[in-house]
């Protein structure tokens, strides 16, 4: 009796192909991905990688979309450790501090957005899955220093959408710091920590 033939799962294919680029860009940098070096980091033939991919783009899109899919996992999780009722500034330290390349899982992942920054600045459509996280992260820090100023812990004053951008602003800054080297990642979160008391007091 003859075997069932096997289901490949080609989600499973597709991230495993992914997951092969994504090390190729965070060694080597994305300049160096081609479906022939993502080919040979994944263990498989160029006509596989073909088969999912038609076109480096192709592959890059959907890199990116895994790479934000980990991100939004990562926050998930440390937002579920801070318990029940977190303050707003808890929250934003949180979620700003878990995008932080301050350990080598998150460093790679940054090397690899640092390239895809590069690559979707001459990219209109990737540059728009890009701005949807932007606008996504602003919205969540704007509510939060609102919240903060419900309770007085914020002056009122202060402008929760351009405080919530200069925050953004000041992570990018940082995170690109630390990846070449110029922060250690105790200077990172002090440097994190003097912005949110600022805004949060």
């Amino acid at each position: 009796m003859g075997s069932m033939p096997k289901v490949v799962d080609h989600r499973e294919r597709r991230m495993l192909i992914v997951d092969a680029l994504l090390r190729v860009a965070a060694e080597r940098g994305l300049e160096a991905v081609s479906l022939r070096h993502v080919a040979a980091e994944a263990g498989v033939t160029s006509g596989m990688v073909q088969h999912y991919f038609r076109t480096k783009d192709e592959m890059m899109a959907f890199a990116m979309v895994a790479v934000r899919e980990r991100h939004a996992a990562r926050i998930e999780e440390a937002m579920r450790r801070l318990g029940p009722a977190p303050s707003p500034r808890d929250l934003v330290r949180t979620m700003l501090a878990e995008v932080l390349p301050l350990d080598e899982p998150r460093r790679a992942d940054g090397r690899v957005v640092l390239a895809f920054l590069a690559y979707a600045a001459v990219r209109p459509a990737a540059a728009a899955l890009l701005r949807e996280d932007t606008q996504w992260m602003l919205g969540f820090v704007g509510d939060q220093i609102r919240s903060a100023q419900e309770t007085g812990a914020t002056p009122a004053a202060l402008d929760p959408t351009p405080a919530a951008a200069g925050l953004l602003a000041m992570m990018e800054g940082i995170g690109i710091y630390l990846l070449a080297g110029q922060y250690s990642p105790q200077t990172a979160l002090d440097t994190l920590d003097a912005q949110l008391a600022l805004i949060f007091g």
